[in-house]
């Protein structure tokens, strides 16, 4: 790929024919619009400005830890203005893999037992199961792991919310729940269905989202082995930021973003400029 030019954004040819109107911009959390608590200089305003130009915004995030309405507030603190419904999340997708009157012993976050409670799937923490669900939270111990253990050993499936390895912060990257669902699978000797971006359910749960409109969309995110398949995924081109877990220096990678750019809101200025 070319170096990028001025501006930090790089703008292959190719993209398909129409994307100089209004469209769909899916964009990742955790890397691209902010690193733990602290908002990446710049996002509000670019939000502000894609919303202004008549483009709908989805948020789309693996970390299945937070209730969706903890989310929201954490936007608003941001000083970016967000919709519930404007925000999936992997705990959301995974909610999707069960059916209501299911039971789901729950080795995961607040998120996942909101998620869960919206399908009608009764959350327990311990005893027999349909399916274990596993997501990032910083509770995890051998405690937990012992009780997702003994579940799994009566026959449940096993559902990780996603399985990113790592998560980026301020202060570098830290284990992610693709990490605890790792302990919990190597434990169990089985291999775990998963949820979030690039998988299925994902794909799936973002179309029952905002229907047609996947057809005239972008996904931004900082990582090819999630946001670029999920891109791929949805027949959509990957916009890849340097704000989060891939570097610049990390070019090339695969899946080949469709154009790359420093942050979201130098990417946002340019698409702007040209379009």
């Amino acid at each position: 790929m070319s170096a990028a030019p001025a501006g930090g954004v790089d703008f292959p040819k190719g993209l398909p024919a129409g994307y100089n109107r209004a469209m769909v911009w899916i964009l990742d959390l955790d890397g691209v619009v902010w690193l733990g608590e602290t908002v990446i200089p710049g996002v509000p305003e670019a939000i502000g400005r894609l919303r202004d130009a008549g483009h709908t915004i989805l948020f789309l995030t693996n970390n299945s830890s937070r209730r969706v309405d903890d989310l929201v507030q954490k936007f608003e603190g941001m000083g970016i203005a967000v919709d519930a419904d404007e925000i999936i999340t992997s705990a959301q997708a995974a909610a999707t893999m069960l059916e209501p009157g299911d039971v789901a012993l729950v080795c995961a976050g607040e998120g996942v037992r909101e998620a869960l409670d919206a399908r009608g799937v009764k959350a327990v923490d311990e005893g027999p199961a349909d399916a274990v669900v596993v997501g990032f939270h910083r509770e995890f111990d051998y405690a937990r792991l012992n009780a997702a253990y003994q579940t799994m050993r009566g026959g449940a499936r096993l559902i990780g919310t996603n399985d990113d390895t790592t998560y980026p912060t301020p202060d570098g990257p830290i284990p992610g729940g693709g990490a605890l669902l790792a302990a919990v699978a190597a434990a169990a000797g089985v291999e775990p269905e998963v949820a979030g971006k690039p998988y299925q359910p994902m794909a799936d749960t973002v179309r029952d989202r905002i229907g047609d409109a996947t057809d005239d969309g972008m996904v931004v995110g900082d990582r090819p082995d999630t946001d670029g398949l999920m891109a791929e995924r949805l027949g959509l081109p990957f916009a890849l930021v340097f704000t989060g877990v891939t570097a610049e220096e990390d070019l090339p990678v695969e899946p080949a973003p469709a154009m790359t750019a420093e942050n979201l809101p130098a990417l946002v200025e340019q698409w702007l400029a040209d379009h």
